[in-house]
């Protein structure tokens, strides 16, 4: 009989059983969304086995992760690095309402709709911008006032600082769709960095560099 199809990519075969989903996945997705997506006990004979011998095909995923995420930081100040990793880490950890699936879609939504607010407040107009899908409108909700009190300590530059990383994240959100990985290949990107784009910098304009850590 032949193996089924993974039912977390919907390509390859389902080959290895999984003890947190109670039914076969796939190797890739077995390796790549372990402990992100997949909530694996510690006792799992694969995640045993990625411990101490991790596979080749994740460490690949990890330096194509780290890599997309240095892109998105390119030419971009040590502050607004920092704050561009800040907010991702934001993102990554923001969860909807059940059954209300946010798509990479409407994180280009919401953040360039917050962008554009950003851009006209430094100009010295006020006027909220807002993203026509509700998804989206939450996460900008969610997402505003978390800037907002962050940017109260960061002076009259914050504006135009928030505004770039905004654009860059939007960018490369946009930019995803165009790895053929799904509608949420951002936000799984985001996942899997959780533990190494860091929390929330006391500040920003901290002159220390931000650092990346490949698990």
């Amino acid at each position: 009989m032949a193996a089924p199809i993974c039912p977390l990519c919907g390509r390859r075969k389902a080959r290895r059983a999984c003890p947190a989903l109670g039914h076969p996945i796939c190797a890739v997705c077995c390796g790549t969304k372990r402990r992100t997506e997949i909530n694996c006990p510690d006792d799992c004979v694969y995640l045993a086995s990625a411990r101490e011998h991790p596979a080749a095909v994740v460490v690949r995923q990890q330096q194509r992760d780290i890599g997309r995420v240095v892109h998105a930081m390119r030419d971009l100040t040590q502050r607004q690095s920092r704050l561009l990793l800040a907010a991702s880490a934001f993102i990554a950890g923001y969860r909807p309402p059940e059954l209300q699936p946010l798509l990479d879609a409407d994180v280009v939504e919401a953040v360039g709709a917050l962008a554009a607010t950003f851009e006209t407040a430094a100009r010295g107009v006020i006027y909220e911008h807002r993203p026509t899908s509700a998804p989206a409108g939450r996460l900008l909700a969610a997402l505003k006032p978390w800037l907002a009190e962050l940017g109260g300590r960061l002076g009259t530059a914050f504006e135009q600082d928030a505004a770039m990383v905004l654009r860059r994240i939007g960018q490369a959100a946009q930019e995803a769709g165009t790895w053929n990985l799904g509608n949420r290949a951002y936000l799984e990107l985001l996942a899997r960095l959780q533990s190494t784009i860091g929390e929330t910098p006391e500040s920003p304009s901290d002159a220390e560099a931000p650092r990346l850590i490949v698990p």
